[in-house]
């Protein structure tokens, strides 16, 4: 028996939308930011800013250039519980898998925010507690510098090691103590929750507080 073989036909309006699928993917994220899904998750830009920039006062971290896959498994591990969060767990709850994947493009593309250039934070002494830290480690209790996880100047590597430098100090240290409190635990090997156990409250506000001082490149950029 002779089996001839035929290339699949797709229907022209079928073809259409699979076309159109990465343009409309990032004009539902732009509405999603600007105005909600409708379905439970409000307007991003009301605590991140409308640049992405987010609000230092009330910890609402920067988005903007973030690495995608970062803030993909961010949004995944919220929906799921991994990473607690009384504010943003609904929110990742009332976004679909596809909504999560296009948000984190629509902000991993997003250019750095030309104030975060100049942060707003006094850089630290060079020897202070949170520059040995985020520099040196604390080796005695087994703490290694930040920066070698999170890039020169806590620029971020990749997705697991997200980018210190332009967040909020009150970011920084929520973060920290989540981890310390068990609340937030989706961290690789558990490095974090180690960290943070080795950590008094001082040091989580000195090592916030530098990499909060770290200036970053200007608007245009992604890190």
């Amino acid at each position: 028996m002779t089996f001839t073989h035929r290339k699949a036909r797709i229907p022209g309006p079928l073809l259409a939308l699979l076309l159109a699928a990465p343009g409309a993917m990032a004009a539902d994220a732009a509405v999603i930011a600007q105005q909600g899904n409708g379905r439970g998750a409000p307007a991003c830009q009301t605590c991140h800013g409308a640049d992405g920039a987010g609000q230092a006062a009330a910890g609402f971290p920067r988005l903007a250039g973030l690495n995608a896959a970062y803030l993909r498994k961010q949004l995944d591990d919220l929906a799921s519980g991994a990473r607690g969060s009384a504010v943003m767990q609904p929110i990742a709850t009332a976004l679909s898998a596809a909504e999560r994947a296009a948000m984190a493009g629509y902000y991993s593309g997003l250019p750095i925010p030309a104030a975060l250039a100049r942060p707003g934070t006094p850089m630290p002494a060079a020897d202070s507690v949170g520059a040995q830290l985020a520099l040196r480690g604390r080796w005695p209790r087994q703490v290694p510098a930040c920066v070698q996880c999170h890039g020169p100047d806590g620029v971020g590597v990749g997705a697991h090691f997200p980018p210190l430098a332009g967040q909020s100090a009150t970011y920084i240290a929520a973060q920290l103590k989540a981890w310390q409190q068990g609340t937030r635990h989706n961290d690789p090997l558990q490095l974090m929750q180690h960290i943070s156990h080795a950590l008094s409250e001082q040091d989580i506000a000195a090592v916030a507080g530098w990499f909060a001082a770290q200036p970053l490149p200007a608007a245009g950029a992604t890190r």
